[in-house]
């Protein structure tokens, strides 16, 4: 019984938290404005450009408004097939506990919400950015890809993109000086719901871990393994896509190996993002490792080991953070 206080208490603190934190996308966010194109968008902690010395000014600044557009339209994609399972894991608690269901009601609503925030952003970016920008993946194929898989993945993966979602804003967005302020407030507020929506996703991820067995467990290690895969084609087709569009309407020219420089280090940011950085993140590791055996540990550690090499060699502000 206590075990169950315990929970209602701790859905009830993710409601009153996102009362508080409510915000409307006109109102609070937008607010007429549109995106200064004068400014960067994503940080040089984010976007790796810094390791591109020989660029200009200008064009390290559109390699960030590339990678800030790539961004913004990869977390709508994924919000997709996030408000979908939330919605079926609320099934679950819709003759039982109506606090949890109005909690995870009430973060479908808000995932619904980003996703129509994201929308409006690209809608922005494409009237006022050069033409030619092409998304890679399209939201529903992505969607139903991801959720063929079990709810133990999904939730893994799910909490895994909700956490480095706060440590971009909190270590990276947040204490950038010169970015586009409106950039800055789309995450600010994203980040405000993000931080309970990161609650839900390990209450329910610790719930679903209690119902499987040693095998049901394993065969879902394989399956967030290969949904760490798919994320990766995601962004290996997205980052392609982006360095295309730089080279196609950036002022600099470039000799062969810059251009094979730069290709490079838009995967390796985007990887950085969406996998990487995510994975350090101590409070991710504590909850996904305590439910694995050191067999399904090293599986996983080996999956990922490829894909380390693009994190910084001396620490991130990013993981510090977490």
């Amino acid at each position: 019984m206590q075990a169950s206080l315990v929970s209602t208490d701790s859905y009830a603190k993710v409601i009153h938290n996102s009362k508080r934190v409510r915000w409307d996308i006109e109102a609070d966010v937008l607010r007429g404005r549109r995106f200064d194109l004068s400014k960067p968008f994503l940080p040089g902690g984010l976007s790796l450009v810094d390791e591109l010395g020989y660029m200009q000014v200008g064009d390290r600044r559109l390699v960030s408004q590339i990678q800030g557009r790539s961004y913004a339209y990869i977390f709508g994609l994924v919000e997709r097939f996030i408000s979908v399972k939330m919605l079926e894991i609320g099934r679950a608690h819709a003759m039982g506990d109506q606090v949890a269901l109005e909690a995870l009601v009430r973060m479908t609503d808000e995932e619904i919400k980003h996703q129509e925030l994201f929308r409006r952003l690209e809608t922005l970016m494409d009237a006022d950015m050069p033409a030619g920008y092409r998304p890679a993946a399209e939201p529903n194929a992505v969607a139903a890809a991801v959720l063929s898989k079990s709810t133990w993945a999904v939730l893994a993966l799910t909490l895994h993109i909700e956490l480095f979602t706060q440590a971009h804003y909190r270590a990276s967005i947040a204490a950038e000086a010169d970015i586009c302020e409106l950039w800055r407030d789309v995450f600010l507020f994203h980040w405000k719901e993000e931080s309970q929506h990161a609650m839900l996703d390990e209450l329910e991820f610790r719930r679903e871990d209690a119902r499987l067995d040693n095998a049901q467990r394993d065969a879902a290690v394989g399956e967030l393994i290969e949904l760490v895969g798919a994320v990766d084609g995601i962004l290996q087709a997205q980052a392609a896509a982006d360095a295309a569009y730089f080279f196609a309407v950036a002022t600099g020219r470039f000799t062969g190996a810059q251009q094979e420089q730069i290709a490079a280090t838009f995967l390796k940011a985007y990887r950085w993002q969406y996998i990487v950085s995510g994975v350090m993140q101590p409070r991710f590791q504590k909850v996904l490792f305590a439910m694995l055996s050191a067999e399904q540990a090293e599986r996983v550690n080996s999956a990922l080991a490829p894909l380390l090499s693009v994190a910084p060699s001396e620490g991130s502000p990013i993981v510090a953070m977490a």
